[in-house]
């Protein structure tokens, strides 16, 4: 599977940001999806995932009552609705897909796409 993040920006604190990945192939619905960040001088870390159904998410407690997964398996497309962002959200979003169920660790990811640019300004 091939994945394409998009919908990144600048925001301000407080703001809202939409971001889109967007999948190629069949098979699509039968992948966990989720989101990751990495931040400048930073490791990669675990944002957000969501089941090949949509049923099961799981959260970073970081961002907890901020951000929403979800997905669309008709248009191929995960979305992560990112609210009340703060400046330290800023970084270069990315997202993964597996052939298995949820999990956190970026070793347990095996597609990715290329990454889209988050910066909240204060």
């Amino acid at each position: 599977v091939q994945l394409q993040a998009s919908g990144g920006g600048l925001v301000q604190a407080g703001g809202s940001l939409t971001l889109s990945c967007a999948a190629s192939g069949r098979t699509f619905s039968r992948y966990t999806i989720g989101w990751f960040r990495q931040a400048p001088g930073k490791e990669r870390e675990f944002v957000a995932a969501v089941s090949w159904s949509g049923t099961s998410t799981y959260y970073a407690d970081s961002v907890k009552g901020r951000f929403t997964i979800s997905r669309d398996n008709a248009k191929n497309t995960v979305y992560l609705q990112m609210n009340s962002l703060k400046p330290e959200d800023t970084a270069v979003y990315y997202c993964a897909a597996r052939g298995r169920p949820l999990a956190t660790g970026t070793s347990d990811y095996d597609y990715w796409g290329q990454g889209t640019q988050v910066t909240v300004s204060s």
